[in-house]
């Protein structure tokens, strides 16, 4: 495995206490702005400790290059777990503490990490807790990882040439927030994305309301900084926090943290599944790792109409046919 940055140089922050608009920027073009472990964990703790400064109000995450991201490193996460490190990392425990734990045989390995990305602490749905106003930026591919903060933000705003979804429902059918974006999206458009496995265009996640505005590309920093100017010249920030509050009752209401439970117990279940005998592997099985997971999605990806492919480089054959 090659150098991995520090979490500090991957999750850059900023705040302006006279706008009391603080910024959070992915900062790894060169992978796309895949997010490590450290990198989750310290963007949990950015979000804590936003939610409680007093000079912050409105929180906005943007990406630096030409997309918000595309999820997870999963080759840092695939290798620690090689190594036994993986759960120490998640969990910030020191391997030289007396803490045992679980085998890689135990489903309580498994479960336990995937549980763990239904925490707020874990980084995966650490939105859920903010009690200001959190607004995404997004363009490009806003895949994996970055969809959930997508269906976790209170408002997105985006560029009219990105892409949503995750590569996960090709190669594994389930992830983390699914009960999140059914709720968000709408069970109907949401089963499309999970049965065909293929991307929405902003025009459509903006047509089922997913969306707060999409603008060209060059207009998308104006259009993000109106919406959070304008978001913290409303009211005080303590009725922003009980507006928060009612928010989350009634996101309770619907379920949202009992579906990162069920979630996390569909995930659990993988090794069960067993494969098609022509299909794509059902789980992050051995055969797809040797493979390599980009060139598994890869491959994959080339199965389906170009126009439901997941890379934008795939997808402009369409284009060119």
């Amino acid at each position: 495995m090659t150098d991995i940055p520090a979490p500090e140089e991957i999750i850059l922050y900023e705040k302006d206490p006279s706008t009391r608009i603080a910024t959070i920027t992915l900062n790894r073009p060169d992978h796309l702005n895949s997010v490590t472990i450290g990198a989750r964990r310290r963007y949990a703790d950015l979000i804590f400790k936003a939610s409680i400064d007093d000079d912050v109000k409105v929180l906005v995450v943007r990406g630096v290059g030409d997309h918000l991201g595309t999820g997870a490193d999963l080759d840092e996460l695939m290798a620690k777990q090689r190594a036994g490190t993986a759960l120490h990392e998640e969990f910030g425990i020191d391997p030289d503490d007396d803490v045992t734990m679980p085998g890689p045989r135990a489903y309580r390995a498994g479960a336990s990490l995937v549980q763990w990305y239904g925490n707020v602490r874990g980084g995966c749905r650490s939105l859920q807790d903010f009690k200001k106003i959190s607004i995404l930026e997004v363009k490009g591919y806003c895949y994996g990882w970055h969809f959930y903060q997508a269906g976790d933000a209170d408002l997105v705003i985006s560029s009219d040439d990105a892409l949503f979804g995750h590569p996960a429902f090709r190669y594994v059918g389930y992830a983390p927030r699914m009960w999140q974006w059914a709720t968000m999206m709408g069970i109907r458009k949401f089963q499309e994305m999970v049965f065909t496995g293929r991307p929405f265009t902003a025009k459509e996640m903006d047509a089922i309301g997913f969306l707060n505005s999409v603008v060209p590309r060059d207009q998308l920093e104006a259009e993000t900084e109106k919406y959070a100017l304008a978001c913290a010249q409303t009211r005080p920030t303590d009725t922003v926090f009980m507006q928060k509050t009612f928010f989350e009752i009634m996101k309770q209401q619907q379920g949202e943290y009992m579906g990162s439970l069920l979630s996390a117990w569909l995930e659990s279940m993988g090794p069960q599944l067993r494969s098609d005998e022509d299909g794509a592997p059902t789980r992050l099985g051995k055969e797809t790792m040797d493979a390599g997971l980009n060139n598994q999605v890869k491959d994959n990806d080339s199965r389906f109409p170009p126009e439901w492919r997941l890379s934008r480089s795939g997808r402009r054959e369409t284009e060119e046919e």
